[in-house]
């Protein structure tokens, strides 16, 4: 028993100096995602995305490369366009930008991995997204595009939040407005309101994941093959362990540290981290938008592209010599606590934290029907027995004024929808 103990304490210190190790990465990254989220206009995005051209693929890669880095946030906003015109390529387009190629996850990689990691990551966002471009067809018909796209719009389509931007400000005025601030911070809020539980399961899978030792991992990562057969075997094996941990998002990338510390190939990694839109609440987030048969469908594609893209990176990086001769040990990837660069990072990080929620707090109400905090300066509101009730939509208004509080109920289906990350397009 006291052997056990140990262990759990082990794997629970080990996430708590993950965590210490990224914690400033994960407030900046957050706070600039906000930023551009509650600054960028995004007017005429769905007819923007309209076809399947190199135009409209390449602006669903910008504004994804913009948004939250919330796996669920991307399939629910892709849905979104795609219902409302967006080519499949596009919505596809864009849940890989938003997944692969926003900031947090880029600082996250840099300061768990280095910055090869990084790198990487954003290439080979790229490189999938043309991969997936150019595959479609031979997965998907035009006549399976337009069938999904009429069950998309026919499925029960969650709460679809509106979050109003500060709009004919310039960047100077935004810096001094609060009511700018506020949006910045309401996204803020928002994100981590989404994404807490995926980096705790993520921490905490690392951090015992960690635990089970050199011999497991030389046995699952075949370390002792051929090196083309540890890189192909990490490129398929990647994103089954992704889509068995359920991990996703930011969430993912603790557990690639350990994965890489273990001994898996520079492929396997990338494979790995790709893997987040198939994990496997997502594709049954894929069947409920648009179908068994679709949804089938673009798993199989972004499965394929995922191990090529990895393969693809890993084959320019060994030849530029990118790739890291050296494997941080169990210590390297956790850290320690100590009086250094990181102690001032996370104090300013922790500051910064607070003041943001702090504003959502003194500016902000909760929507009685889907537990959403929306700012009440912007918010619809509605007037019952001389209280003031605040909305983040018209949907939710008119649910609380037909049954109330009862709506609550639906609060449970705003985490995975993210309906304020919705209305952003």
């Amino acid at each position: 028993m006291a052997d056990v103990v140990n262990k759990v304490g082990d794997g629970l210190w080990n996430a708590v100096l993950m965590g210490w190790e990224v914690w400033w990465a994960l407030v900046l990254g957050f706070a600039i995602s906000a930023i551009v989220q509650a600054w960028v206009p995004r007017e005429r995005i769905q007819r923007a995305l309209a076809g399947e051209g190199l135009r409209p693929v390449a602006r669903a890669t910008g504004l994804g490369a913009a948004s939250s880095s919330c796996s669920y946030a991307a399939i629910a906003i892709a849905k979104s366009l795609f219902e409302k015109g967006a080519s499949g390529a596009s919505a596809l387009a864009f849940q890989f930008a938003s997944t692969n190629l926003v900031w947090e996850l880029g600082l996250v990689l840099w300061v768990l991995m280095g910055w090869q990691f990084t790198v990487a990551e954003y290439l080979g966002g790229i490189v999938m997204i043309g991969l997936m471009w150019a595959l479609l067809r031979f997965f998907v018909s035009r006549e399976d595009e337009v069938a999904a796209r009429e069950h998309a719009r026919s499925a029960h389509a969650g709460h679809v939040h509106y979050a109003a931007a500060t709009e004919g400000l310039t960047w100077r005025e935004r810096l001094t407005s609060t009511e700018a601030w506020s949006d910045v911070a309401h996204n803020f809020r928002g994100d981590w309101r989404m994404l807490w539980k995926e980096i705790t399961i993520g921490f905490l899978l690392a951090g015992f994941i960690a635990l089970l030792g050199d011999d497991f991992f030389n046995g699952l990562f075949l370390t002792d093959a051929p090196s083309a057969v540890q890189t192909l075997w990490g490129a398929f094996i990647g994103p089954v362990i992704a889509v068995l941990s359920f991990v996703c998002s930011i969430g993912n990338v603790p557990l690639a540290a350990v994965l890489w510390s273990g001994g898996i190939s520079f492929s396997g990694v990338m494979a790995f981290i790709f893997a987040d839109l198939i994990v496997l609440p997502i594709v049954v987030a894929y069947r409920k938008y648009y179908g068994t048969a679709f949804a089938l469908r673009i798993t199989a594609l972004m499965f394929v592209t995922m191990v090529l893209a990895a393969l693809v990176i890993h084959l320019v990086f060994g030849a530029l010599g990118l790739i890291p001769d050296t494997r941080p040990t169990t210590n390297d990837v956790f850290g320690s606590i100590e009086v250094d660069y990181k102690l001032a990072l996370n104090a300013v990080a922790t500051v910064v934290f607070v003041a943001l929620i702090a504003l959502t707090l003194r500016r902000g109400a909760t929507d009685p029907v889907c537990g959403m905090r929306v700012d009440k300066g912007k918010a619809l509101h509605l007037e019952r027995d001389g209280r003031t009730y605040y909305f983040c939509s018209e949907r939710c208004r008119a649910a609380f004024a037909s049954g109330g509080e009862q709506a609550h109920d639906g609060a449970h289906a705003h985490h995975h929808d993210h309906a304020a990350q919705d209305s952003r397009v």
